[in-house]
């Protein structure tokens, strides 16, 4: 499909996290060394968190999913309406997930819950195709790859997500770098933030399971901001008795 495919649309999740941007962009810069026209369409835009990143600044933010295109790539999705575009239906679509309950929406549907990350499977996807693997796509691999695994944390890594990682470094990634971009280029808003969000925080269940809140109230008493919320649920893990997290979210403006 994609050798005979000219015109690409990629597109993830609403609020993109690190592996759906490192991802998305990762293909993007793939697809072009096979001379292919690609697009990538968002409909929340891009934490100001990953905006550094090479490429970022092509994203598209819209509603629908507009223009002529030939396949349609959708990342990290269970299903059709996670994007949140309009005019997603009736298109030749490829479906490329990492996650349990994956509604198999797509023409193809690549679904591989043994992967750390999206990116991962991007990444196999790009040495199948016989891709060069350049600086910019190895740094986006990265990106997705660290943030996905809440930066090499989680039980979801194996022996294939070092090795990739170990060949995206040979490209150039300097894994140091991108660490720092992500964790330690917070505001004084998320520091505040943090600091609100613990104090009001409650244990339940022998102090197993962290119960943390969050309203238009809090965020305007410490200037935090959307992208301030990146990875913040995840605090409490860094606690050893805390096995997991409920997030309750009340701000004007959503679900």
């Amino acid at each position: 499909v994609i050798e005979n495919q000219e015109r690409f649309l990629l597109t993830s999740h609403a609020r993109p996290d690190g592996d759906a941007i490192g991802s998305q962009l990762a293909m993007a810069f793939a697809l072009k060394q096979l001379n292919k026209r690609v697009r990538i369409i968002n409909c929340d835009p891009t934490p100001d968190l990953y905006c550094a990143f090479p490429g970022v600044q092509d994203i598209e933010i819209s509603a629908t999913a507009k223009g002529n295109f030939d396949a349609l790539v959708v990342m990290e999705c269970s299903n059709l309406g996670r994007p949140g575009l309009e005019e997603l239906q009736g298109n030749y679509t490829i479906n490329i997930d990492h996650h349990l309950g994956n509604e198999n929406y797509g023409d193809i549907n690549w679904i591989d819950e043994t992967a750390a990350a999206c990116g991962e499977m991007v990444f196999d996807l790009i040495r199948f195709l016989g891709i060069t693997i350049t600086h910019d796509i190895a740094t986006h691999l990265y990106l997705a790859t660290l943030t996905d695994t809440g930066s090499f944390h989680y039980g979801n890594i194996t022996a294939r997500t070092f090795e990739m990682c170990r060949q995206l470094v040979e490209a150039g990634v300097n894994p140091s770098s991108i660490a720092r971009k992500i964790f330690d280029s917070g505001t004084r808003g998320r520091l505040k933030l943090v600091g609100a969000i613990l104090n009001k925080m409650d244990l339940e269940a022998s102090d197993r399971l962290a119960v943390i809140y969050l309203n238009d109230e809090i965020m305007n008493e410490t200037g935090g901001s959307e992208d301030d919320l990146e990875g913040l649920v995840n605090i409490p893990l860094s606690a050893e008795v805390v096995q997991a997290v409920a997030f309750f979210k009340d701000l004007e403006g959503q679900p």
